[in-house]
């Protein structure tokens, strides 16, 4: 990087306006005829300015501690310099413009400045451009901040996304429990209780038009209970009770009777130590990638692989379909990925997804969630409804 004086000492060819507010200028500077001079300089150029002389590092780190529109620093100081003070600055994370001006500086001093991050240097001999520069460095610090604190903003408004989707998550959880047992308390009594009742009536009706009338009641009201009690399984996976391995086992194999889809699931250990809350995303990660194949997939195959490594909770489903195009993934309406990716934020996972869309390779879909293993946190299996 090559900085010439020349470039340095030409008046800015478009001075930019003064701000409309007084400024707060820190001048690091041991000669008073310097000081004035140089309040001189930036009060011809239009700036009204509030400047306060320091020369020790003492009285700079005093300074500090108030607020400052920018710092102008000469270079030559006794017992240290200019960019002591810029070193300064960025230690204490305070993102102040910094000019520095000097009498007597090289371009490898003034190329340290740059670099170490001042916002312009100038020479004593030669302050036409003060004003613009200043100008410049507070409007270019405020846009910076402006920037950070929008992006600050929207980290906030993320991170209150992701509380949001847990909390419906959870919410939406608590509510398929209140579902599943009424189902099994109201539904499920009733139809026992009206299967018993026909079961009764078989045995004892004389005519043939009864008994018959009776077993095709009976048929339909076992089917109906058949669909309530797989009802209560897909809104609350009680199964989980026995562990997530042996839940992903019940699940795979009801898949393969449901569909005709060979599933097979490829577990390391039989029983996992998980925190509570992470069973059940694991088990809707897994729910939702078969739905997707059952769907979309056109496979023959899903291998479900679970296993704990170096305190990572993986779980990958793979089929051996046509795959998702990219331009599916992109879908505005792809909320079942979406979904994916939001209950995994709720126990800080993540999800990966990729496709071979043009070859055989299919999609595979990989839950990862860091897990903290301790004394407090241990939930052997995992309750189903925990979060």
């Amino acid at each position: 990087m090559s900085i010439s004086r020349a470039a340095y000492s030409a008046p800015m060819p478009t001075p930019l306006p003064p701000p409309d507010r007084r400024l707060r200028v820190l001048h690091v500077e041991d000669a008073e005829l310097d000081h004035q001079l140089l309040r001189v300089q930036l009060e011809r150029s239009g700036l009204d300015v509030d400047m306060l002389r320091v020369d020790t590092l003492a009285a700079v780190e005093a300074a500090l501690e108030q607020p400052w529109d920018a710092v102008i620093g000469d270079y030559d100081l006794p017992g240290f310099s200019g960019l002591t003070v810029l070193k300064r600055l960025r230690e204490l994370k305070r993102w102040i413009p910094f000019l520095l001006v000097s009498g007597q500086i090289g371009e490898d001093t003034a190329v340290e400045a740059v670099r170490d991050g001042a916002a312009d240097y100038l020479f004593k001999g030669n302050l036409t451009r003060l004003g613009s520069a200043l100008t410049r460095a507070i409007e270019a610090a405020e846009a910076r901040n402006a920037r950070s604190e929008a992006d600050q903003a929207l980290r906030q408004s993320k991170q209150r996304l992701h509380e949001l989707a847990g909390h419906l998550q959870n919410s939406i959880e608590m509510e398929r429990s209140a579902i599943a047992r009424e189902i099994h308390d109201d539904v499920g009594g009733s139809l026992t209780a009206v299967k018993f009742d026909l079961a009764w009536i078989a045995r004892h009706a004389q005519e043939d038009i009864v008994r018959q009338r009776t077993r095709a009641a009976l048929d339909t009201v076992t089917s109906a209970l058949e669909a309530s009690q797989r009802i209560m399984h897909n809104l609350r996976p009680a199964i989980l009770d026995q562990g997530l391995v042996a839940a992903v086992q019940w699940m795979a194999a009801a898949f393969e009777r449901r569909t005709g889809i060979q599933c097979t699931v490829l577990a390391r250990e039989e029983q996992m130590q998980l925190p509570a809350g992470v069973p059940l995303v694991a088990y809707r990660a897994a729910q939702e990638a078969l739905t997707n194949v059952s769907k979309h997939a056109q496979a023959s195959r899903v291998d479900i692989e679970l296993s704990m490594q170096a305190g990572v909770l993986t779980l990958e489903v793979n089929d051996n379909g046509r795959g998702i195009a990219p331009e599916d993934l992109a879908k505005a309406r792809s909320f079942g990925i979406r979904g994916l990716h939001e209950r995994a934020a709720t126990v800080g996972g993540w999800v990966d997804l990729s496709s071979n869309s043009k070859g055989s390779g299919g999609t595979s879909v990989i839950l990862s969630v860091p897990l903290d293993l301790d004394d407090d946190g241990l939930e052997g299996g995992g309750a189903w409804g925990e979060s």
